[in-house]
């Protein structure tokens, strides 16, 4: 049996040992909450706690196991919700004091999932404003000094800190991959459309995602299994089967994958630890990975990405830039005020090359099992740096391909680099599939 305390354990292996009787709900959520009072008033990384609210969850969870009941994949384990993820129990902020108080009346449809696979949702985890671009208070666990990066700042650090074994977040350019690299946990943003967004903040209808955290890579395929499903109020949810995660993690490559490196125009951007950290990756990887000079096309991507979203967001939350703009931070107000002189012609002509990268990356994938990239420019900025660079990330969330960080690299100061994978739409199991056997390569 293991020695590690329950916050200790990762969710695959809390879940089993709750399945076994080996451990209860009650058990595990009361040792995450002493973590959480340990360590919380240094890293912020929650908004919304109800200790009560947790306990009572996991044992009506526990009492229904013992009765025999039917349980869910993911029964009495704990979850953290990004703050702009609507849950009728618990209010919803938003990273913002335009919202402070608000109450939604319903539960998003992922949280209708969670309940309906077993999990305890403990509380809100902290998310920049808006979900965009100014920092939240939140400290990295590695090194309290360093940003745990955003957006999904409180999620990101609330699984690295052992605070909670899984947290979701979402992802509109880097908001999952990036925090995940720099706090050192798994993070996998799954293809556009496998998971309902339904209830939460809408900044970018194109472009919002959302992805997971966990300590493993089984941890976020058994996460996002739980929470995908086809709903019709999303307009870019599908009713198409969905790829099983946990079944791609557990499956043996039969031929050993063959991997894409870009030779990005924007590589000047990455640190010096990271760029001697992918030589090494690149050489230990020999033959099975292709160097390719990336499009001249992909600099102008970026730019896509910024008009797309900066577009909608000023579309989608006119009323409260209107009637708020006094307390918007002096961080988005420029961002706000350069998406309202976006013209609609700028706008559908930067729709029409997303679409165009779509079917670019969709061919490229024929010939190959999945890109691998950084998740990030490099270890965590300091706090009050900001979130950190998210372009490593922005070309993949733009064509809405299925993206996973593995922690397998360490910069010369000891914070977590990243390493991203990025593999064809709706080929999510080849992705995680992938993903495990470079784990076994590299470590």
């Amino acid at each position: 049996m293991s020695d590690l305390p329950p916050h200790g354990l990762n969710a695959t292996e809390a879940a089993q040992k709750i399945r076994e009787g080996w451990l209860t709900s009650v058990e595990l959520v009361t040792s995450c909450i002493e973590r959480i009072e340990q360590t919380e008033g240094q890293l912020k990384a929650w908004v919304h706690l109800d200790k009560e609210l947790a306990l009572a969850q996991a044992k009506e969870l526990d009492d229904n196991r013992m009765r025999g009941r039917p349980m869910g994949s993911l029964h009495g384990i704990p979850v953290g919700l990004k703050d702009i993820i609507d849950t009728k129990n618990l209010p919803t902020e938003r990273g913002t004091k335009i919202f402070k108080g608000r109450q939604p009346d319903t539960d998003a449809t992922i949280v209708n999932r969670l309940h309906e696979e077993g999990a305890v949702i403990l509380g809100k985890t902290v998310t920049t404003e808006l979900a965009f671009m100014h920092a939240a208070e939140t400290a990295n666990p590695h090194n309290p000094a360093h940003s745990p990066g955003g957006s999904s700042s409180g999620s990101a650090a609330a699984v690295a800190g052992f605070h909670v074994p899984l947290a979701i977040g979402t992802q509109t350019n880097g908001s999952v991959i990036r925090p995940a690299s720099f706090c050192g946990t798994f993070g996998l943003k799954p293809s556009r459309g496998i998971i309902s967004r339904t209830g939460i903040l809408q900044t970018s209808n194109s472009l919002d995602q959302v992805g997971v955290f966990g300590r493993s890579l089984e941890d976020v395929a058994l996460l996002s299994d739980a929470i995908g499903c086809h709903d019709p109020l999303d307009e870019k949810s599908y009713s198409r089967h969905r790829p099983h995660m946990m079944e791609g993690v557990s499956k043996e490559v039969e031929i050993e994958p063959d991997l894409a490196w870009f030779d990005l125009p924007f590589a000047d951007r990455l640190s010096q630890d990271s760029k001697d950290g992918f030589e090494e990756v690149i050489s230990a990887l020999g033959e099975r990975v292709t160097r390719i000079e990336a499009p001249a096309n992909f600099t102008g991507l970026v730019e896509t990405q910024r008009i797309i979203h900066e577009y909608e967001i000023c579309m989608h939350q006119a009323e409260v830039f209107e009637n708020h703009f006094d307390k918007i931070s002096t961080t988005l107000k420029p961002t706000i005020e350069r998406g309202r002189q976006i013209s609609k012609d700028e706008y559908e002509y930067a729709l029409d090359v997303m679409k165009q990268t779509e079917r670019f990356l969709g061919e490229f994938f024929l010939d190959y099992d999945a890109i691998i990239t950084p998740s990030s420019t490099g270890k965590a900025p300091l706090l009050g740096d900001g979130t950190g660079d998210p372009i490593f990330c922005t070309l993949w969330t733009l064509a809405g391909l299925p993206a996973a960080n593995l922690p397998l690299m360490v910069g010369s100061n000891g914070l977590p680099i990243g390493v991203q994978l990025v593999a064809g739409y709706e080929e999510d199991d080849r992705l995680l599939r992938t993903a495990n056997w470079l784990l076994t390569e590299l470590q």
